[in-house]
C-alpha cells in the first residue's frame, strides 16, 4: 500500500488557467500588479492541489516567488502548475506564468514571467487539515 508521505511526484505543467491581464490590473507603472499576478498563480495551483486532494485546499506557504518579466494590459496570462511533492496533509504545487503578447511583432511567442511554490493542506469541513486519500496516480 502507498502511503503519501514525501511521495516525489514529477508530472508535466498542467494548463490551470488562462486569463487576458486587463488595464484595470496595473499598478503605477503601468505594469500589471505583482498581487494579481501572485493570485492568479495561488487560484492555479490550488485548482490542481484540490483534484489532488479530491476536497478543499487552504494555501499555507508560498516558498518563493520570481518575477522575471513584466506584464501588460492585454497580455494572455496561462498559469501552468505541477506537483511536485505530497505529504500526509500537504500538496506542494510549483506554478509558473506564461504570457503571449498579441501584437504583429511577436504573435504566438509564450515567455515564462514567473515562476512560485505554493503549498496547500487538505482541509475537512471545520478548516482543520485532514489526512490526504491515498494516492495511486495523477
Amino acid at each position: 500500500m502507498l502511503k503519501n508521505k514525501n511521495v516525489n511526484i514529477v508530472c508535466d505543467k498542467n494548463l490551470m488557467l488562462k486569463t487576458i491581464a486587463m488595464p484595470s490590473h496595473k499598478n503605477v507603472n503601468g505594469n500589471i500588479f505583482g498581487g494579481w499576478i501572485m493570485s492568479q498563480m495561488d487560484i492555479g495551483g490550488g485548482i490542481l492541489a484540490k483534484e489532488i486532494s479530491r476536497g478543499k485546499v487552504s494555501t499555507v506557504y508560498i516558498k518563493y516567488i520570481n518575477f522575471l518579466k513584466p506584464i501588460l494590459a492585454g497580455d494572455i496570462v496561462n498559469c501552468y502548475a505541477n506537483c511536485i511533492k505530497i505529504g500526509n496533509t500537504s500538496i506542494t504545487i510549483r506554478t509558473e506564468i506564461w504570457v503571449k503578447r498579441i501584437n504583429p511583432f511577436s504573435y504566438n511567442v509564450l515567455y515564462c514571467t514567473n515562476s512560485a511554490i505554493f503549498v496547500y493542506v487538505a482541509v475537512n469541513e471545520y478548516g482543520e487539515s485532514r489526512v490526504l486519500p491515498i494516492i495511486n496516480n495523477l
